[in-house]
């Protein structure tokens, strides 16, 4: 198997995260109690880390413990309450237009951390992507709230300094163990927090229990390991632009499930979305700059 095969392995199995992070909107909405964001974030974390650690035990050692839950509480605790705070004061679509930045962020701390300079091709990918999904998702006449504004750039901030850190950092454990207690430490966090602000956990029917199997099992462990995965194989900027597909994700679901209508505006921007996702992979980038070279010493 090529390296350009490999790496489109390795792409098409980190792009189920943002799919299934997609599709988990319509869960959530449909099946989860809806007043309680912060337990169902606990669940997603915690429960399903032990079990992932049951599967895959190992121990942590020296600095890789408070390394360890340090990304638990970036990747997890403080990522899940600060979207909680965003959703709670802002529309929808501005907040997943916010959330939409990451690619950038994540490449501006993979050049400062890992010295991976994006190319500009990735920068313009990014740029398209972004615009596209305020297509997809923003509505006219909505009115921007400085707190839901804040809360959400700083779920970009930590979310995408977790990202390049799982890919810099190496610990003595395999990525299964050390993603297990990134969940373990960053639930441990999130339990006090949604008995605090929430108060006891509510009594879940089988529709909620099955739920929360799909967003613990597919949204979180199988999702996390394999974009965790991608991350450490692949360029930042390839694997974060494929973030962009979150929205995209949840507009479709939205429609063949919710019986939603698509727009032809939001096709304009799913379009611009899956553009700027695709020219922002390194086998389409090297094309494009061959492509360039070729001509340009067709014309000298």
């Amino acid at each position: 198997m090529s390296s350009v095969e490999g790496n489109l392995r390795i792409a098409a199995a980190a792009a189920i995260a943002p799919v299934v992070w997609g599709s988990g909107y319509y869960v959530t909405q449909t099946y989860l109690p809806t007043d309680r964001p912060l337990f169902g974030a606990a669940v997603r974390a915690l429960p399903f880390g032990l079990l992932l650690l049951a599967l895959r035990p190992g121990l942590l050692h020296g600095a890789w413990w408070w390394r360890t839950a340090a990304l638990g509480v970036l990747n997890f605790s403080a990522f899940f309450v600060l979207i909680f705070v965003a959703s709670d004061r802002l529309p929808s679509g501005v907040a997943a237009t916010l959330t939409a930045t990451s690619p950038l962020v994540i490449m501006l701390f993979a050049w400062l951390i890992s010295a991976e300079r994006p190319r500009p091709g990735s920068l313009v990918a990014a740029a398209v992507g972004i615009a596209g999904v305020g297509v997809l998702v923003l509505r006219g006449g909505v009115a921007l709230d400085a707190l839901g504004v804040l809360a959400s750039l700083a779920a970009v901030l930590c979310s995408s300094l977790g990202f390049v850190l799982v890919k810099a950092w190496r610990p003595p454990v395999d990525l299964l163990t050390f993603t297990a207690w990134q969940l373990v430490f960053g639930g441990i966090v999130l339990v006090p927090i949604a008995l605090a602000v929430e108060g006891a956990p509510p009594a879940l029917d089988a529709r909620a229990v099955g739920g929360f199997l799909y967003v613990g099992l597919l949204g979180t462990v199988l999702a996390y390991v394999v974009w965790f995965r991608g991350l450490r194989t692949m360029p930042a900027a390839a694997v974060s632009l494929l973030g962009l597909l979150n929205p995209v994700a949840g507009a479709v679901v939205g429609v063949v499930l919710g019986h939603e209508s698509m727009t032809p505006t939001q096709l304009l921007g799913m379009a611009l979305v899956l553009g700027g996702v695709l020219f922002g992979q390194p086998a389409v980038l090297s094309a494009v700059s061959r492509r360039v070279l070729v001509r340009r010493r067709c014309l000298e």
